[in-house]
């Protein structure tokens, strides 16, 4: 596996401070609080950043090496947890996240370290920039614990891809079952979140990255609205569709982060109205009311054929019903027969454009500078091209340019399919003010000769609000066979606060959690144990 050797080093310079956090039980009580009460419980001195910071490596060099979510650690996150200790202590009143360690997708560039996008090409990309919501997370006092492995490239250099490997991370595994694939592209932020290696975590969506690692690992996860957050210096795929979002234990903590990333940068055009439509710091109590006067739209016509899938679904909307909302059946829709082949074309065209414009400015010295250099280093380095090709780069570097009128015929299509004539017109014609679908299917086997295929298929929405670029919250609803299921809320554009107050109430009234299992496969499962030993000698 080929972690960068700083993040060995720093486990071993912390191994001391870690050993010690992980045989205190004073603070591993705090390690699975949500990070709104840890914030307080700081804040109030119950207990310190430099406890809880320690606390999590501890718990990182415990149980990452069968999961391996984490690729690298901030050298400098308990010193900078030790100096916002200092200042509480002496009385300063800090922002509503000080001394809250955040791990960050390793496609979002922070000071402390490189960000490689899980690709040897960007192995030293070291750029010296923080990202516009990396900035905001700081200036309310978090502290940046660490990168998480993801899917290289964000899963957009082959279709047939392995979610969660990454050239330079390797391979990130769901921690429910070890043999089951975590997805993509935010595997290790999911993965990690569900084993509560952090505080907080941060990914990033074009089409279904925050989404399907959030439900897969038995989070919560927050795709906002398409320009509520600054993408600058985030690796891209998409100008059209990509955001980064907040993978956290909780509703709560999400909607806090959103609150805290959102807001106007002058380097993002996307942006240019965030100010004026960021949620709304969300109440410190976590006690929901119900949802009396709410129309929901549940939507039947992508809720697969699972039956298991079915029974956590519709027990997901008898608790949105029992919690006052009216439920409408939407049973169709249809969208048009180029729209997948047009949809796949703009990624193409877009992410040609952008990686071109990223890799010639970042500071960084790096050996490739375009996309055709890119695939000319690939082709020398035989770990990238081990498991799988870079068919999609190749498309992308043959495709029509986004000034071209075929282009931008195709996004127009896309964009009023997902939006005006998809997800505004379902709200609209069925007089609700939210969509529910289930998240995704159950977490499917790791497969490095087939890649990545789900036998009970992908369902939901999530890829109308990926392309409309409207806000998408999954929540964790249920079980099945040992792995999580999520259930989405989707809404309109900007209607990002309606959106996490309804998710907030169901997972209030619903209650929901899975603790992670680590089991190697489902045969490991603890209730098939036991026949061989109460066999004995005689067996």
């Amino acid at each position: 596996m080929l972690k960068r050797w700083y993040l060995l080093a720093i486990v071993v310079l912390c191994t001391a401070c870690a050993s010690q956090a992980n045989l205190n039980n004073d603070i591993e009580q705090w390690l699975d609080k949500p990070a709104h009460i840890q914030a307080q419980a700081i804040a109030s001195g119950d207990t310190t950043s430099a406890e809880i910071v320690s606390g999590y490596i501890a718990r990182i060099k415990q149980l990452d090496t069968k999961v391996n979510s984490i690729l690298a650690l901030n050298p400098n996150a308990l010193t900078e947890a030790k100096v916002i200790d200092k200042k509480i202590a002496s009385g300063e009143t800090l922002g509503p996240l000080a001394g809250i360690p955040v791990l960050l997708k390793d496609n979002i560039e922070s000071t402390e370290m490189p960000t490689t996008a899980g690709s040897m090409a960007l192995l030293n990309n070291d750029t010296g920039r923080n990202a516009f919501i990396v900035e905001k997370l700081k200036a309310a006092g978090a502290i940046i614990l660490g990168k998480t492995n993801l899917s290289e490239w964000a899963n957009f250099r082959s279709e047939s891809s392995v979610s969660g490997w990454s050239a330079v991370g390797g391979l990130t595994r769901n921690p429910h079952i070890l043999s089951r694939s975590a997805c993509g592209s935010s595997s290790g932020s999911g993965a990690a979140m569900s084993l509560r290696l952090a505080s907080l975590a941060v990914g990033t969506e074009t089409n279904g990255s925050i989404i399907c690692p959030a439900s897969i690992n038995g989070v919560v996860g927050f795709k906002p609205t398409v320009g509520l957050l600054s993408r600058t210096h985030i690796v891209p795929i998409s100008f059209s569709q990509d955001t980064a979002g907040p993978m956290t234990s909780n509703v709560q903590d999400a909607w806090l982060m959103t609150s805290i990333m959102a807001g106007t940068d002058a380097s993002d055009n996307a942006t240019l109205d965030a100010d004026s439509h960021r949620p709304a710091m969300p109440a410190s109590s976590m006690l929901a009311t119900d949802l009396k006067g709410k129309r929901i739209g549940v939507v039947r016509y992508r809720q697969g054929d699972n039956p298991h899938v079915l029974a956590v679904y519709e027990k997901a909307l008898n608790q949105l019903k029992a919690s006052g909302a009216a439920l409408v059946d939407i049973s169709d829709f249809s969208q048009p027969d180029s729209f997948w082949a047009d949809s796949y074309n703009v990624l193409l065209s877009e992410f040609h454009h952008s990686i071109n414009e990223y890799l010639s400015t970042s500071p960084a010295e790096l050996p490739v500078r375009n996309l055709s250099e890119l695939i000319a280093f690939n082709n020398k380095t035989e770990r990238e091209l081990a498991l799988f090709d870079q068919d999609i780069f190749e498309k992308s570097l043959a495709s029509t340019a986004i000034n071209s009128e075929k282009y931008q015929n195709a996004l127009r299509l896309i964009q009023d399919t997902a939006g005006k004539n998809g997800i505004d017109t379902l709200l609209a014609k069925h007089n609700v003010d939210i969509l529910v679908a289930p998240s995704n299917s159950p977490s499917f086997l790791i497969d490095g000769v087939y890649g990545d295929h789900s036998p009970a298929g992908f369902i939901g929405i999530g890829y109308l609000a990926a392309i409309a670029g409207y806000p998408h919250l999954t929540v964790p609803a249920g079980q099945v066979k040992d792995l999580p299921v999520g259930i989405s809320f989707i809404g309109g554009k900007w209607q990002d606060e309606s959106v996490l107050k309804i998710g907030r109430v169901f997972e209030a009234k619903h209650g929901f959690f899975i603790k992670p299992g680590l089991l190697p496969t489902r045969f490991d499962n603890p209730a098939l144990k036991g026949i061989e030993d109460g066999l004995g000698d005689d067996r």
